[in-house]
């Protein structure tokens, strides 16, 4: 088999694109399992870091997705043999997204309690969450930053260096946890749901500086900005501008869940915060092999090596389903232990094993839909994600939770809808993927 798919060069790039992945969803569980446990109004308070997540999530995945763009146009690039013509790609691209993420900020900061009304926070819930974000929000920039520097390694076919980036931020990010949340006596004064938001602003900051410091001494591409724009700017661009519909239809998908979990009450919302933090955490580790998808299908499409693309596709396919089923059942053998981990609350507790259930059924199924979803981007057909995504959305999840609102399916409706929106994701990329590569790989 050709080495450059051979299970070994895959885990090479999946499993450090695998524990980089999952430093996201790391900050935010530390924060809801830190502060889940605290004396004081714990189910408020986790409540109130769902919501945030769920908006900051939003953010970061409209803008996040300079990864993707900027991995696909220099893997292309480098199977091409023409790296040179690319180089200066990336600083410009930084530059872009840093920006717009300041003016997000400023837009952002001054109505942070009429944003989280609309998800039907009220009241300690609304208080939390303004205080959250405020400080939270701070780390956005930096996290853009990080997210393009991982881009630009992952087209370099690089992953080892974002996942040394991304474990010292989780570990960093876990120590201030503890610290600034709960305090050190007669030193540091408790500081409850804000700790938690300055641990992973911190930390945010830790992996920007860290990021770039790697970038700079191990690869050739700069961070100086220089103009005019490259020429591939343009690309990047539309790339970026296909990613963000397809990435509104994500976000309208996670808001109308969050804001139907929060309506029916405190203790559904927290359960919502957990099973949905859970769902990203495995998400993102079936997405360390759709990261490998994603860079290895960029450069054989590059070098025009469309047989070897097809067999990538029918390895990563296999990979995943199996992959998908071990998250689902170490989530099965320690079911009813990992609730207790973010909270005590019997009610909260109950309202979780619902459903999660659910959550583990459909890792199968998500393994598919990430797999493809990050092939496609390799390939850079954006378009194709964009229009997918939107149908899935508004035809598939939305119809499916106002319909289990109606007969009250609560929580149980919801996770039905994000498992029938996955599959509606899924197997559609699939079949497109085989139909346009096929003939090309009997003809080239």
């Amino acid at each position: 088999m050709n080495n450059t798919i051979s299970l070994k060069n895959i885990n090479r790039l999946a499993i450090p694109a695998l524990i980089s992945g999952i430093s996201e969803p790391i900050l935010s569980l530390t924060d809801a399992a830190v502060v889940g446990n605290v004396q004081l109004n714990p189910t408020e308070s986790l409540a109130a870091i769902g919501i945030v997540t769920t908006f900051l999530s939003m953010l970061i995945w409209v803008l996040g997705q300079t990864r993707s763009a900027i991995s696909s146009i220099i893997s292309q690039h480098l199977g091409a043999d023409k790296l040179d013509k690319v180089r200066e790609l990336p600083a410009q691209a930084i530059f872009l997204i840093t920006s717009l993420s300041l003016i997000i900020i400023a837009t952002t900061y001054p109505f942070a309690s009429q944003i989280f009304k609309l998800y039907n926070a009220s009241d300690l819930i609304l208080d939390y969450s303004v205080d959250y974000y405020k400080i939270r929000v701070f780390g956005f920039p930096f996290t853009l930053f990080v997210i393009a520097v991982f881009g630009t390694f992952r087209g370099l076919q690089n992953t080892y260096y974002p996942m040394i980036i991304a474990i010292l931020g989780a570990l960093l990010n876990v120590v201030l946890d503890f610290i600034l949340v709960y305090g050190i006596t007669d030193f540091i004064q408790p500081m409850h749901i804000q700790g938690a938001a300055y641990a992973s602003v911190i930390s945010q900051i830790f992996m920007a500086i860290l990021s770039g410091y790697l970038l700079l001494t191990k690869t050739s591409i700069p961070l100086r900005i220089r103009f005019p724009f490259n020429v591939q700017i343009r690309n990047f661009v539309f790339m970026i501008l296909n990613l963000f519909i397809r990435t509104l239809a994500l976000n309208i998908t996670l808001y109308f869940a969050t804001k139907y979990a929060t309506g029916y009450g405190k203790n559904y919302i927290a359960a919502y915060t957990i099973a949905i933090n859970l769902w990203f955490l495995g998400a993102f580790i079936i997405d360390g092999y759709a990261s490998a998808g994603n860079i290895l299908s960029g450069k054989l499409f590059g070098e025009k090596n469309y047989k070897t693309l097809l067999q990538l596709s029918t390895r990563l396919i296999k990979i995943g389903i199996l992959l998908g089923c071990i998250v689902a059942v170490i989530g099965a053998v320690l079911y009813y232990p990992i609730g207790k981990i973010f909270t005590q609350e019997p009610e909260v507790l109950q309202a979780f094993y619902d459903v999660f259930w659910i959550v583990l059924a459909m890792q199968p199924l998500c393994a598919l839909a990430f797999i493809f979803d990050g092939m496609f981007k390799g390939l850079g057909k954006m378009k194709d994600l964009r229009n997918l995504l939107l149908l899935s959305t508004f035809l598939v999840f939305l119809p499916a939770l106002f319909l289990a609102d109606y007969y009250h399916l609560k929580l149980t409706g919801i996770f039905i809808a994000f498992t029938l929106w996955i599959v509606a994701r899924g197997f559609p990329l699939i079949i497109k993927f085989r139909k346009l590569f096929l003939p090309l790989a009997q003809n080239h």
